[in-house]
């Protein structure tokens, strides 16, 4: 019915008010007319009726009084006369049947009982009286009436009929003659919507209205021109705000919803749309429950409920979606209440993706814990855990134990496979740990080949029980690669954790300790930490010298000092070793044999290494007469900073920046870490041989010596192992394997330097053997570099 109504026309709609007013107008008229007649009339039968049972209630009371039902009947037949009265009945006090009048053959039927149930009023068209007979304020009787008003309401219908039928051609006639006036009304107006329809369907708002007349229709027109002209203008300034607002709300790289109170998206841009891999119109009327990751649907509502109920602030959180096919993304959630155009309040929903932020985050905070190759704990979780175990330890007396695991001969593989098979042998070494631990125990890698395992409530008693296993585990692995087998083994080091653990750095320093002794028992081997222990205790001393290097490197508490090395033939410029010692608060000069095990057990020796090349450098530049008399200095590198390409740079360095002559210094690495790091030791004597430094190959002899590899080592001289030098004037096996090293050595185009030269008896001994130098005690004493002098070059005075 709406919809018809609102497609007739102007004037069609107008005539439809004035037919439905004038309709209304009557209808309501006629109703109302109607209600009020019909009222009126039952108004007036009732009252007529109850007037009437008064007066027979009166004139009653004497029949009940003396029984007289003739009097009572003969007052009831004034009814007969009443042609709407149907029936009458006198009750006694009682409620009994005293007498009755009826039109009808049922006589007394027509009178109720029990008469207390009766109501008087109408019922349909029939009309009930009850008139209650009282006489000295005691009720005698009560008289019941009953009339049918039918007749009498028809005939009042009739009459309200035709007055309706006047009104509707009253009605009728008032709409015939207003239709023209009507249409001088609708005709400029239609004039008026013909222009607004072309200029909707043309979009141009160019186009005016006619005026017609100059009332106010014809000012309606004048002011819709004027606004037609504004509107114009604004036309293209809106069109353009609107193109820049589109690219500003579609082309944003974020997801902007603008959600309702329940969460039901109303807008989204085109871009967040595609980001979640639906259509805008897809996302329209859908909760954005629907897009949000299941288990953050609790937190995403919660969220919504706290912004709805502080909605001055603005609210962020980070949150999963999950775009169409299920992937899911990380976004960083802005919200803000906002009024939408119903003024209702909604909430305006910005979202930036920042999976790749957070899975670098996560990736970093993982890493920050975890170890790369391996994925255990690294040493920072694995300190975490182990205080975690000390303070349960220490609360509830509980025991627990740590292991610290070193793998045996990690470097054979490491330098035979190379580091790809070192790599994947860590790597197995750390599932196989981790498969076989304990829910609730932790595993981790603490270094290169070193891991840490954390063992939950194991009493003292099964400690040594989880070691050997632990060992054994690794024991009866087999290492394959590249179509070859490798056995691997691990010694262990071990230290209880019970209510005197202090800290997890003792813990680790003990553990530490307890893992080198089982080394040097032979490897493959678990060692328990005690306080007792005299290995033990040698270790932890040598842990202490590790802060101590450090302070006396930052601090310069290291000093150099030379030892003097003789020719045995002819006479040389100054030749000597250079040499390290330690100075404590009070002067004390610390030999190196006190630090320089701890020095290469905890990875120190380069550090060491740098501070003795560049302070012998700043030296020898600071004596330019000293460096011109020299003939060679000779200085002693580790293992590990021959496979330390920073200290090679770190030298190179120093050559260029002091100037010293490369000819005039000798480096000297020992037989066994130039074995053990073969490669990496060619190379780097071969870098510094370039720019002409010398080389010698210390100990020689005390290894597992093999002239073999000589022939390719490119050394310029050997220094015989003094433990066979000092006893060649006794031991004729001593004797020989100086000859020997000797005669092969020059063989190979080296030349030879004997330690532990401690008198001339030896002196010449060496010097009939044919050894080019000669270094000891007999020849001279270490000393302060300021303290050597030219003349030390010379070996013992003739005579």
């Amino acid at each position: 019915m709406i919809k018809l109504v609102r497609g007739l026309s102007i004037n069609g709609k107008m005539l439809l008010a004035l037919m439905f007013s004038g309709l209304l107008s009557m209808l309501i008229a006629s109703v109302c007319l109607a209600v009020l007649e019909i009222k009126q009339f039952k108004d007036s039968a009732q009252h007529d009726l109850q007037i009437t049972a008064k007066g027979i209630a009166s004139r009653t009371d004497a029949a009940l009084l003396f029984d007289d039902k003739n009097l009572a009947g003969e007052n009831l037949l004034v009814l007969a006369g009443l042609p709407e009265v149907i029936a009458a009945c006198v009750y006694d006090e009682t409620d009994t049947i005293f007498a009755w009048f009826s039109k009808s053959i049922l006589n007394q039927a027509d009178c109720p009982l029990p008469l207390g149930t009766q109501q008087a009023g109408f019922n349909g068209l029939q009309l009930v009286v009850i008139e209650p007979m009282v006489v000295d304020g005691q009720k005698t009787g009560t008289v019941y009436i009953r009339s049918d008003l039918g007749d009498k309401f028809w005939l009042k219908l009739k009459f309200i009929a035709t007055l309706f039928v006047v009104l509707l051609l009253t009605s009728i006639v008032t709409f015939m003659l207003a239709s023209p006036v009507l249409k001088l009304i609708s005709k400029p107006i239609d004039a008026l919507v013909g222009t607004v329809k072309n200029m909707t369907l043309t979009k141009d708002y160019s186009l005016r209205a006619t005026k017609v007349n100059n009332d106010e229709l014809g000012m309606l027109v004048d002011a819709f021109n004027r606004l037609m002209a504004k509107v114009e203008q604004q036309n293209l300034a809106l069109t353009q705000a609107k193109d820049r607002y589109l690219a500003l709300y579609d082309d944003n790289p974020t997801i902007i919803l603008n959600l309702n109170q329940e969460g039901r998206i109303l807008s989204a841009n085109a871009s967040g749309a595609d980001q979640l891999g639906y259509r805008v119109d897809e996302l329209l009327n859908q909760l954005v429950y629907a897009y949000t990751h299941p288990e953050d649907l609790e937190t995403m509502r919660g969220f919504i409920e706290f912004c709805m109920d502080t909605p001055s602030q603005i609210h962020r959180q980070e949150i999963r979606m999950t775009r169409q096919g299920g992937q899911i993304i990380w976004v960083r959630e802005s919200a803000r209440v906002i009024e939408n155009e119903n003024h209702t309040l909604g909430l305006l929903l910005v979202c930036e993706d920042i999976t790749e932020a957070y899975l670098l985050n996560e990736k970093i905070a993982y890493q920050s814990s975890h170890d790369v190759l391996t994925g255990l704990a690294n040493r920072r979780q694995f300190e975490d855990f182990a205080n975690q175990l000390i303070y349960h330890a220490q609360a509830e007396s509980s025991e627990h134990l740590l292991c610290y695991l070193d793998v045996d001969q990690f470097k054979v593989i490491n330098d035979t496979c190379g580091h790809l098979a070192g790599d994947e042998l860590i790597r197995q070494l750390g599932e196989l740990l981790r498969t076989h631990l304990r829910r609730g125990d932790l595993a981790a890698r603490l270094g290169g080949d070193e891991f840490g395992v954390l063992i939950r409530n194991c009493p003292a008693g099964q400690i040594f029980n989880a070691g050997n296993n632990l060992r054994e585990i690794v024991n009866k692995f087999q290492f394959l690669w590249e179509n070859s087998a490798y056995s691997v083994t691990a010694s262990i080091g071990m230290v209880a954790i019970n209510r005197f653990s202090s800290n997890a750095l003792d813990l680790f320093r003990e553990a530490d300790a307890a893992c080198y002794a089982a080394k040097d028992s032979g490897r493959n081997r678990v060692h328990l930490y005690s306080l007792d222990d005299i290995e033990l205790v040698k270790r932890q001393g040598e842990m202490q010298w590790v802060s101590k290097i450090h302070q006396g490197i930052e601090q310069n508490r290291f000093c150099l000092f030379g030892q003097p090395i003789a020719a045995c033939f002819g006479i040389e410029g100054l030749h000597f070793e250079t040499l390290i010692r330690y100075v404590e608060d009070d002067g004390k000069i610390i030999a190196p044999g006190m630090f320089l095990p701890a020095a290469e057990r905890y990875n120190l020796s380069p550090n060491l290494d740098r501070w003795v090349i560049g302070e012998l450098f700043r030296w020898l530049a600071g004596k330019p007469e000293f460096l011109a008399k020299l003939s060679l200095c000779s200085v002693n590198l580790s293992g590990l900073s021959i496979c330390d390409e920073t200290v090679l740079a770190y030298v190179h360095e120093q050559f260029t920046q002091w100037r010293i002559p490369a000819d005039k210094i000798c480096f000297e690495i020992t037989e066994t870490a130039a074995i053990a790091n073969l490669s990496s030791a060619i190379k780097f004597i071969n870098s510094l041989k370039e720019i002409g430094c010398l080389f010698s190959l210390d100990d020689f002899g005390s290894g597992l010596s093999s002239f073999a590899y000589l022939k390719s080592f490119p050394v310029d001289f050997l220094k015989i192992d003094g433990t066979f030098v000092k006893g060649i004037l006794d031991d004729r096996v001593d004797l020989a394997m100086v000859r020997s090293i000797n005669e092969v050595s020059h063989v190979l185009g080296k030349k030879t330097i004997a330690e532990f030269v401690e008198n001339r008896q030896i002196f010449d001994l060496l010097k009939l053997l044919g050894v080019d130098y000669a270094q000891g005690y007999g020849i001279g004493k270490p000393v302060p570099l300021d303290a050597l002098k030219p003349e030390m070059a010379k070996p013992f005075p003739v005579g």
